[in-house]
């Protein structure tokens, strides 16, 4: 019996964790769970932070006008988007999952990779608790430091852009910062040093997106 209220114990607590290190994260350069574990394994891990007011601020319109064009307005779910990922699903469909940049933040921080409906249960609560403690910029400039951006440990912004572009992350223009976000999520698969056809139509869209009028922006 005691061993059981150990292990309950133990699990609240690993769930109650991220809830806790949330609003430390105001602050500092957090790293995310892959990053960590890529450090464990001793696989290569490259990062250097740049603070969201340093980068190229075509950078971060390409990124939400690519992930998450509701950013500004929802509270960390994008309710819509992620009812219509379910019935993609449900239709045997294969979605992007609906998720928002808010979401991979708390994924990307806190839980683990790969498609559950465990760690999606765990991620809508979380991700609504990042968007209540944190600011849109600060939460944009935590995806933009941890999200993977090179296929061989490249990290954040200012990696990928050295990788894919030999320049830093302050000096990109609209398409170079196009491509960057036209890899996300799987920059193994696809490359902004090489793009392919489809890695340069989706740039293509998502420098037109960026720079429409319409797109809001909540993180000057």
């Amino acid at each position: 019996m005691r061993l059981i209220r150990r292990l309950i114990l133990i699990g609240i607590l690993l769930l109650a964790l991220p809830y806790l290190l949330t609003p430390l994260y105001a602050v500092g350069q957090p790293i995310s769970a892959l990053m960590a574990w890529r450090w464990i394994t001793g696989s290569p891990v490259q990062r250097t932070w740049v603070d969201l007011k340093t980068m190229s601020p075509a950078l971060p319109r390409s990124v939400v006008a690519s992930e998450d064009a509701k950013f500004c307005s929802h509270r960390g779910i994008d309710w819509d988007s992620l009812q219509n990922a379910i019935e993609d699903a449900q239709d045997g469909e294969v979605s992007g999952g609906g998720s928002t940049i808010t979401q991979q933040v708390a994924k990307n921080l806190f839980l683990w990779s790969g498609r559950s409906v465990i760690r999606k249960g765990l991620e809508i609560p979380l991700a609504m608790w990042v968007d209540l403690m944190l600011s849109k910029q600060r939460i944009l400039e935590i995806y933009l430091n941890i999200a993977e951006m090179g296929p061989s440990g490249q990290f954040g912004a200012q990696a990928g852009a050295e990788y894919a572009f030999n320049r830093p992350a302050s000096s990109l223009s609209a398409r170079e910062a196009a491509l960057l976000a036209a890899i996300l999520p799987n920059p193994v698969t696809r490359s902004a040093r090489t793009p392919g056809p489809g890695v340069r139509r989706l740039a293509g869209t998502y420098m037109a997106r960026a720079q429409a009028a319409e797109l809001q922006r909540c993180w000057n």
